[in-house]
């Protein structure tokens, strides 16, 4: 089962920026979640993009797979062959991290802003179902928080961060639980 939902988002950031987005939700799986995903990862994604000053009105792709799906993803493009909770793959490579000036030239315009909304290209994330209701269970919260977790985290991916390194997954964690706190996302 293939469903497709699009969202239009809108938010006021912390600067007074109005910022517009689109989202596309594909299910692959026909699997209830348990919640109504749609407006919750709505808020994740743009509290993720205000906290981290995007300034442009941003697309995001969310695909709900299982831990087959996902599989078959982190083998052909990490060489994994396991099942994982989620995957990001980010459209441009940002160095530092959320550094939105490397977009700022002609060259790059075509290559990461969709030409019929203008919108940042931001990238893929696919979540494991599967896995995340597994690993509700395990740290004792619910799925709808685990979901916004995986989103979070993976919406930091999108814009370049990365826990390669103690520093950095500390950064990251850092930004992830600002992210959840922020919406009163806690662990339950």
């Amino acid at each position: 089962m293939l469903l497709k939902k699009i969202c239009s988002a809108r938010a006021v950031s912390k600067k007074g920026l109005v910022i517009y987005m689109t989202i596309l939700i594909e299910k692959e799986i026909d699997d209830n979640v348990g919640f109504d995903y749609n407006e919750i990862l709505e808020s994740v994604v743009l509290k993720s993009i205000e906290l981290e000053n995007c300034p442009y009105e941003c697309e995001v792709n969310i695909t709900f797979t299982d831990d087959s799906g996902i599989c078959k993803l982190n083998k052909d493009f990490r060489g994994i062959d396991a099942p994982t909770d989620v995957l990001s793959f980010p459209m441009a490579d940002y160095s530092p991290p959320a550094n939105f000036s490397i977009l700022e030239n002609d060259e790059v315009i075509s290559q990461y802003f969709n030409p019929e909304s203008g919108e940042l290209l931001l990238g893929d994330i696919v979540i494991s179902v599967e896995r995340a209701k597994k690993q509700a269970a395990e740290y004792g919260h619910s799925i709808k928080r685990e979901i916004c977790f995986l989103t979070a985290h993976s919406m930091l991916h999108l814009m370049g961060y990365d826990h390669m390194t103690e520093k950095d997954r500390k950064l990251m964690e850092n930004k992830q639980d600002k992210i959840l706190n922020a919406l009163g996302i806690i662990r339950d």
